[in-house]
């Protein structure tokens, strides 16, 4: 009898946490959406992300609002923002700090003081990442992983719950550094930008050249962030489906037991591991979103492509043939089985 009212007190808490979960990612919407128009597949990414403590490059063209989506969704969440706009001089000290020498005026004895980079903060905006070199790109690495950074063989701890929100211009190419394989598997998405429709950019223009400036209120913290992620892993999936995502991955290598056609012929390598865990991630978050406390096979297929667009690398032909990683993607999915209950 104390089994069963401790396993119903358990019961009730999970439900309110997750009915604090959806009422704080409305909330979240709701102030966005006093700043931003349109590009709610991209939103929905970005806060998947952050719900499940990943990070999310965005590709898109310039003044479609990277920038400042990602100071308004900042602000939303209640964090402390830092941004580094990189370019090819943009040295690691410039990201992770460093060390200085410091004189004790009292004592005259001089002792190594660390000063922080802009890293340290919670949402690390890196504007046209793609701009500088990868040495500094590199800077990153440790920090998206380990959620630290070492300078000088001493290792400094980041913020939690620490985000890095990446942007890159796909069109210009002059002076810009493709992103290094293993940086770029770092990222748990590849948002695409889309030009806006007829009726968003007219409401753009009526909020942009107007005398009203909106206003961001923080309607959550940095602890329940790091409590909505833990929410967010207890989201329970199927062993079907665990197994058709890993399938669909395996599908994407050229040398796996049964490759798609344009992946034998388009694809020099496909995703890794990595990528199977960001779309399990990814799929409990967006079904706690949709107010389902499991994972179905929709909440999969909607995050497969943004997972591993960027994920995997694609040969001459490719581009020759001006075959892009999408529609090989859309083309693995359909042809993986679906799932079955054994």
């Amino acid at each position: 009898m104390v089994a069963s009212v401790g396993m119903n007190q358990e019961a009730a808490d999970l439900q309110k946490r997750i009915e604090r979960f959806q009422k704080v990612r409305e909330q979240i919407l709701r102030q966005v959406r006093e700043v931003i128009v349109g590009q709610q597949e991209v939103l929905d990414q970005i806060l998947i992300a952050i719900f499940v403590g990943g990070h999310c490059l965005m590709t898109g063209l310039p003044g479609t609002a990277k920038t400042l989506m990602v100071r308004t969704i900042a602000e939303a969440l209640g964090l402390k923002f830092r941004r580094i706009q990189f370019t090819p001089d943009l040295m690691p000290s410039d990201i992770t700090g460093t060390d200085i020498i410091e004189e004790d005026l009292t004592t005259g004895h001089r002792k190594w003081t660390f000063v922080e980079g802009p890293i340290f903060g919670n949402v690390l905006l890196a504007d046209e990442i793609n701009r500088t070199p990868p040495k500094t790109q590199s800077a990153l690495l440790e920090a998206m992983q380990e959620h630290s950074c070492t300078v000088r063989g001493n290792l400094h701890q980041l913020p939690s719950p620490f985000f890095v929100l990446a942007t890159q211009n796909p069109i210009e190419l002059e002076g810009t550094y493709p992103l290094p394989e293993a940086q770029l598997d770092r990222f748990m998405f590849n948002a695409i930008l889309d030009d806006l429709s007829a009726e968003d950019e007219l409401k753009v223009i009526d909020l942009t050249t107007a005398t009203r400036v909106p206003q961001v209120e923080a309607v959550t913290s940095a602890e329940e962030l790091l409590e909505v992620q833990q929410l967010v892993r207890m989201v329970p999936i199927a062993e079907t489906l665990s197994r058709y995502i890993v399938a669909l991955v395996r599908a994407t290598r050229p040398k796996s037991e049964k490759p798609h056609e344009l992946v034998k012929r388009y694809v020099n390598y496909g995703a890794s591991v990595r990528a199977a865990q960001f779309i399990v991630l990814a799929a409990k978050a967006r079904a706690l979103s949709n107010k389902r406390y499991h994972v179905s096979y929709e909440d999969i297929t909607s995050v497969v492509v943004p997972v591993l667009r960027h994920r995997i690398l694609l040969n001459f032909h490719a581009e020759s043939d001006q075959v892009g990683a999408d529609e090989i993607l859309k083309q693995v999915v359909s042809q993986v089985e679906w799932p079955k209950e054994n």
